[in-house]
């Protein structure tokens, strides 16, 4: 019940807007809290009828039906495709539309799968397919989710430091460790603001944000499961906890350590050069740093004992409903995280989320979203589970040599390059599901491509605007602060410049 609902709290019924389409500041959803519950209620039930429906009516085949991936036409990839380069190009080509009704787009892309699947395959495999992706995967997913954002957010850093070269290497060095365990989204959000107002007296400054952008809200997230989206996705399928760290550890460390000289060196140069500029006033003086919400701290370990005992603890019970096993340490997981979650919200001060520019715009539209691309994915992934035999042979093909054997390189490659343009939690899916979906396989004699499809999926999101989340966030937030940004395709030249030898040299190395 518990997952049924937080689906309805998470699909962003209840939260307002001002005309401008702003959401409102976070001490204003207490007084409008009677309408949220209601409608909370009113959701829970209709979603957990919906719930009890698809249960029911899958259970009354003998066996679990499937989708036959080897049966599907190419076809029904396009509302996958559709719903990612929606999420890639309309809010830049349309931004007003997509702002009012992404949801509508994404929930279109969804029922341009649902509909011709119920037609053409069958209401139960339909239903058993959505089940399965619904309890498995997409509420795990987005519970964690949440519960980062939640706790994070809650966490203010206050006062402020001189910008040097020194500092700054500092603080980009913190956050891309801190982005493994608070997640590249909570990161991001925690240490953006501070890093303006160090360097919001500087005449060049915008090169700070784009670095911070490569290493906290992208790189830095490679070691856990919490750290990126597409490795807690990993985590789900049976990757062991620790895998990322172990594996991923080498790899982002040169990546790292290149990307770090490389901006202590250009930020002392930038640094000097603007002492030959006018002394510009400085909005944000040197001040004592202090942090607000510890607790929330102290939530964020034990966000990560929660998830970690999910993946140690295996008591063997579980429930199965609609021939779908739901292991009692996955709803253990699950429930906790929500308690943290509860916990975080009822303990801090609404002036403190209020200091970070806390809303749940973020989260809704991640709920949303999402929702729309693991329902659109349920194909893809039974075509490619396929392997030759099914519609995306060609693509399966070019990860492989001519005897059948992972080019891992290629892997890296490709799961980085769409990482960049499209969301590099699907993308790790679909290249996961390529290389057999069989998590110990991958973690054992295949362990060098599961490597490269980590580590194409979470360094790539930094190569541009659109590749992970907090991207945009950390853009938005600099520019509203006054900086002047690069475009997207002025990005892309520092990204083309800085870290694509980087990656280049990882496939040397490791591939």
């Amino acid at each position: 019940m518990s997952d049924i609902v937080f689906l309805s709290f998470s699909c962003g019924y209840g939260y307002p807007r001002f005309p401008d389409h702003k959401h409102l500041p976070i001490g204003h959803y207490r007084g409008l809290s009677r309408m949220h519950v209601f409608r909370g209620i009113r959701s829970a039930a209709i979603l957990t009828a919906a719930a009890q429906f698809v249960t029911a009516s899958a259970s009354a085949a003998d066996q679990a039906s499937q989708l036959d991936g080897a049966q599907l036409s190419a076809l029904w990839v396009v509302p996958f495709a559709g719903l990612l380069l929606s999420i890639a190009i309309m809010p830049l080509a349309a931004p007003r539309v997509w702002h009012h009704h992404y949801g509508k787009i994404a929930a279109g892309w969804a029922l341009a799968f649902i509909v011709p699947s119920v037609l053409n395959v069958g209401l139960s495999p339909t239903l058993h397919e959505l089940f399965h992706t619904i309890i498995l995967e997409y509420v795990p997913f987005l519970v964690l989710l949440f519960a980062l954002f939640t706790v994070a957010g809650g966490v203010l850093i206050k006062g402020n430091l001189h910008g040097s070269p020194s500092l700054n290497t500092g603080i980009l060095g913190v956050g891309t460790l801190l982005a493994s365990i608070a997640g590249t989204t909570g990161a991001a959000m925690l240490l953006i603001r501070p890093i303006i107002r160090a360097n919001d007296n500087r005449q060049h400054n915008a090169h700070v944000i784009v670095f911070f952008i490569f290493l906290v809200a992208n790189i830095g997230g490679a070691l856990t499961p919490l750290g990126d989206p597409p490795l807690f996705l990993g985590f789900l399928k049976g990757v062991s906890f620790f895998w990322p760290t172990f594996n991923l550890l080498a790899p982002m460390a040169l990546v790292v350590l290149i990307v770090l000289a490389v901006f202590y060196v250009l930020d002392w140069y930038m640094f000097h050069i603007d002492e030959n500029y006018p002394p510009k006033p400085d909005p944000t003086p040197d001040s004592r740093l202090r942090i607000e919400g510890w607790a929330n701290v102290v939530l964020l370990g034990v966000i990560l004992l929660s998830v970690l005992l999910s993946g140690v603890w295996k008591p063997g019970i579980k429930v199965t409903l609609n021939h779908i096993d739901i292991e009692l340490q996955n709803v253990v997981r699950d429930i906790l995280l929500l308690l943290i979650a509860w916990t975080s919200w009822t303990i801090t001060k609404h002036e403190t989320r209020d200091g970070n520019g806390f809303s749940w715009g973020p989260i809704v539209e991640v709920a949303k979203l999402f929702a729309g691309i693991f329902i659109t994915i349920i194909p893809a992934i039974a075509i490619l589970k396929a392997g030759v035999s099914g519609a995306l042979a060609p693509v399966v093909r070019l990860v492989m040599d001519a005897q059948g054997q992972p080019v891992n390189a290629m892997y890296f490659w490709l799961t980085g390059g769409l990482s960049s343009f499209l969301d590099n939690a699907p993308t790790y899916l679909v290249f996961f599901n390529i290389a057999g979906g069989n998590a110990e396989q991958l973690m054992g004699p295949l362990s060098t491509t599961l490597l490269a499809i980590s580590a194409g999926a979470v360094f790539m999101g930094a190569n541009t605007y659109i590749g992970n989340a907090p991207n945009f966030m950390v853009k938005a937030i600099a520019e509203e602060r006054g900086i002047k940004m690069p475009s997207f395709f002025g990005y892309m030249l520092w990204s083309s410049a800085i870290l694509i030898p980087c990656f280049l040299l990882v496939t040397w190395v490791f591939f």
